[in-house]
């Protein structure tokens, strides 16, 4: 099977050595693990000493979306996989998310919730499988487009292995060296260092005519970290409803130069779509033809 490099990002992350000796572990085949510290030095250090381990340390933090470029471009993988820094995987995730990977495809594993502190499987919560772009009208004060958990088509496509996926969390994804090099890798110009990951990578792929995909075949847990953890990485309020603003207005009104589809399109495929009402069109585009983002 061919090499797949796992990235991860990392800052101030509690649960980092949890993370890269559970992927360390579970690989089945040919692995390396490109992790950065972006901006701190975790003490005690308790990394691993693994030759399937690059380190990338940075003095000063400059953001996950450049973390995520800096590990893509010392990757040697004929495919990539993103993994936030406090998650667990399934046995042999590698070579079963790499059998069923085309090279214009984006694929999620099922996700779990995981139970940190004893590194299982929380039991009392389901499996989450798909995602929908939430409507950007619908909180006033926001304004933006989040990969929300999409309940019914969890149960109406349970028995489908792999299946269209709308968008995802972002916590994880996999895609082919090829797919990631026709990205341009991750952009912060407009989004800023942080925030959009996965409304960026989804919309250029199905826009640009390629293909979200989830895989049930394999899992991985994820943590919420909530209060009970806090972000490692901080944003400030204003710099997220920059990047809010910045990717509704991208995406919703066809600004991507690299589309071979318009958003619309995108709506109708995965249509009816929660929180979207039957006339969105002219609430979000109204008389001009145009979506103007929540504080423009």
């Amino acid at each position: 099977m061919a090499k797949v490099s796992v990235l991860i990002p990392s800052r101030n992350e509690q649960f980092l050595s949890k993370t890269v000796k559970d992927v360390l572990s579970k690989a089945r085949g040919d692995i390396e693990v490109v992790t950065v510290l972006d901006g701190y030095w975790p003490n005690p250090y308790d990394l691993p000493d693994d030759p399937r381990l690059i380190v990338i340390h940075r003095s000063e933090s400059q953001g996950m979306r450049p973390a995520i470029n800096s590990a893509a471009s010392v990757a040697t993988g004929l495919y990539l996989m993103k993994l936030d820094a406090h998650c667990m995987v399934a046995e042999g995730f590698d070579d079963t998310l790499a059998s069923e990977c085309d090279d214009d495809w984006v694929v999620i594993p099922r996700r779990y919730s995981l139970d940190a502190e004893n590194w299982v499987i929380k039991k009392d919560k389901p499996a989450i499988d798909y995602h929908y772009l939430s409507y950007p009208l619908a909180d006033k004060e926001d304004g933006g487009m989040h990969g929300r958990y999409w309940r019914e088509r969890c149960v109406e496509h349970k028995d489908i292995l792999i299946d269209d996926e709308m968008t995802s969390q972002g916590s994880c994804w996999f895609m082919s060296r090829k797919h990631w090099d026709w990205l341009g890798g991750l952009q912060t110009e407009g989004y800023g260092d942080f925030i959009q990951e996965f409304q960026e990578v989804g919309c250029k792929t199905w826009l640009g005519g390629r293909y979200v995909k989830v895989n049930k075949k394999t899992w991985y847990a994820h943590l919420h970290k909530g209060t009970t953890y806090g972000r490692g990485y901080f944003i400030s309020r204003s710099s997220w409803h920059n990047g809010l603003r910045y990717s509704t207005d991208l995406w919703l009104n066809n600004r991507w130069s690299g589309r071979i589809r318009d958003f619309e399109w995108l709506i109708d495929k995965f249509w009816p779509v929660p929180t979207w009402p039957e006339d969105w069109r002219d609430k979000v585009y109204g008389a001009t033809g145009e979506f103007v983002p929540v504080g423009a």
